[in-house]
């Protein structure tokens, strides 16, 4: 029989816990860059979309009769979009917490 060396058994040691700290950290933190890339694109598309949105309601608004002519009205427009906006962001927060309560 031969002898091995403690040394050995501490090597092996050291390589399972290696590639259990691999297994365990690298691979979940490669997949989550994958959800946090699309996560990125995701919010950049959401926000291109409000403010092409924005600009949409506003220039309706603004093509509406109504606000012609009276200094204060032609202020109007840019409240209302700013008040359409608003809601639009708190749409939008309203579902992604009602989306995270669903996830837990």
């Amino acid at each position: 029989m031969s002898e091995s060396s403690p040394f050995e058994g501490a090597q092996e040691m050291q390589k399972m816990l290696v590639g259990y700290a691999k297994q365990e950290t690298i691979e979940p933190l490669k997949s989550l860059g994958k959800y946090l890339a699309l996560g990125l694109v995701g919010s950049v598309m959401i926000a291109i979309g409000v403010v092409l949105t924005g600009l949409g309601v506003l220039r309706f608004v603004q093509t509406l009769s109504f606000f012609e002519g009276n200094s204060w009205a032609s202020v109007l427009p840019y409240l209302i979009t700013v008040g359409f906006l608003i809601a639009v962001i708190v749409l939008i927060g309203t579902a992604m917490s009602r989306a995270k309560r669903k996830v837990r």
